[in-house]
């Protein structure tokens, strides 16, 4: 089981919603519209919004303790006794308003219809107060705090920021689930999750390549002054800022039946690994595997540890890989901060024993091996147009699966020159064959090493071979 070092009691305040799942067949058209008619065959029930982050840490063997808004109706009442069945710890108000509930209309596990049935103006005073005045009073039980805003209310600005203040002052990490246009309200929190989507509204920037990505989580650490800015792309991963650094985590979900929820369990991932005082990298690794379980279920789902541990077993490099490979170099005086810095460069285009060896050694040379990659138009002209036979992106991934390489930076330039002087390493690091040569940013370096190559290893070798065998 994925290990935990202490029991994790989390405290999460948003909107409460049920779920209503109605489960039927439909075979035929209405003769009364162009729509089909559904076969009731079951109904369900499940916890969404608030709840079902909630829910999520419990599967997770963590406790939870939720505060919101019930109406005085039926779906109040089986919202709140689903609450205390699956061991969570509730806080329902009572409020003059319907309890806010999702009923979907389900046919041979695609959803045809949802229908909505909620209020969404801000609470009575008095709700705020008690409910401020009881999450005050019990704040030191609590490890991390959890803002799960539906924009049904609960989470009014002002109410908002008295809760983010209170945890801050007790060190308890807050996470934000946000929604709407404006995150101001969340300004000052912990983390912040939202998805592709909601980033571009409440950003204004037009989210398509790595370079926008990295644009609009800059944009929620400035204008927020969120410590973590982190924004969910669906089948593309995730995306964030750790100190500043640009990280981007992908998917690894084989089959999606229902993303429904899946923020949810995300964010309850994240909160569980920062409460443990994980780093954000491994926080996002296990957030990416939980997220992997629960769109490979129907409905708002949950993951267990042991279901989120299989995952994680069998893709051992979600950790490490992408988050090696530098997208933007401005990130790299904080990565070579206090550090002593060994680089070295190269197109490796079909990796192979040579070139591990080679950056085995490389990197025994200080703390931390950065490879410089030529991009795959550099490679073209050194190499000629049928080259390079792999992409830059694949030479990347696999350069980064090597436990000696930390970082890999791309460059398009036909010399490393303009990216060795940006870095400035402590040691240079280049092929023997350079004994009789000057080797290209060599002034920009506090040292230059040679390292010989084995010989008889090298890419023009392997592609005259399989040349050779092709034309017998």
């Amino acid at each position: 089981m994925v290990a935990q070092n202490r029991t994790i009691h989390a405290i999460i305040i948003g909107d409460l919603i049920l779920d209503k799942y109605i489960w039927g067949n439909a075979h035929k058209l209405s003769p009364e519209a162009p729509v089909p008619v559904v076969r009731v065959e079951k109904e369900s029930f499940n916890l969404g919004g608030a709840c079902n982050v909630a829910n999520n840490l419990i599967a997770m063997n963590a406790k939870a303790t939720i505060y919101g808004v019930v109406g005085n109706d039926m779906e109040g009442s089986l919202l709140h006794d689903f609450l205390l069945n699956k061991g969570i710890e509730s806080h329902c108000y009572k409020s003059n308003r319907p309890t806010t509930t999702k009923t979907r209309i389900m046919s041979s596990k695609h959803q045809m219809l949802r229908i909505d049935k909620e209020s969404t103006g801000n609470l009575e005073h008095e709700i705020y107060e008690e409910m401020f005045d009881s999450i005050q009073s019990n704040i030191t039980k609590y490890h991390c705090m959890i803002l799960s805003d539906y924009l049904k209310g609960v989470l009014s600005g002002g109410f908002t920021q008295k809760l983010i203040k209170l945890a801050l002052s007790f060190d308890i990490p807050v996470l934000c689930d946000p929604k709407g246009n404006d995150y101001s309200k969340y300004k000052n929190a912990t983390l912040l999750t939202p998805n592709k989507k909601e980033a571009m509204e409440a950003t204004h920037i037009t989210i398509h390549n790595d370079k926008t990505l990295h644009d609009a989580l800059n944009k929620l650490q400035k204008t927020y002054h969120v410590r973590y800015p982190l924004i969910t792309l669906s089948e593309d991963g995730i995306g964030y800022l750790d100190n500043g650094i640009f990280h981007k985590k992908p998917t690894i979900a084989k089959e999606v039946y229902d993303v429904s929820g899946a923020g949810d369990t995300v964010i309850a991932a994240l909160a569980l690994q920062l409460a443990q005082r994980k780093t954000l990298d491994d926080a996002t690794a296990f957030a990416n595997a939980a997220a992997a379980v629960v769109i490979g279920k129907i409905g708002s789902a949950t993951a267990t540890l042991d279901e989120i541990e299989e995952v994680l077993k069998s893709h051992p490099l979600v950790h490490d890989i992408e988050s090696k490979i530098i997208v933007d170099i401005d990130d790299i005086d904080k990565i070579i901060k206090n550090k002593k810095v060994v680089f070295t460069n190269g197109c490796f285009d079909i990796l192979h024993y040579g070139h591990v060896k080679y950056l085995e050694e490389a990197r025994k040379l200080g703390d931390i091996l950065i490879v410089g990659l030529n991009s795959d138009s550099s490679v073209q002209r050194l190499k000629g147009d049928f080259r390079p036979i792999n992409p830059q992106q694949d030479r990347a991934f696999i350069l980064a699966g090597l436990t000696c390489v930390d970082y890999i930076i791309l460059f398009e330039d036909d010399t490393p020159e303009n990216l060795i002087a940006q870095i400035r390493p402590n040691v240079l690091v280049k092929g023997g064959d350079y004994a009789d040569k000057k080797v290209i940013g060599s002034e920009y370096a506090q040292s230059v090493k040679l390292i010989d190559f084995i010989d008889d290893k090298s890419t023009t070798n392997i592609i005259k071979k399989i040349q050779q065998q092709n034309a017998q």
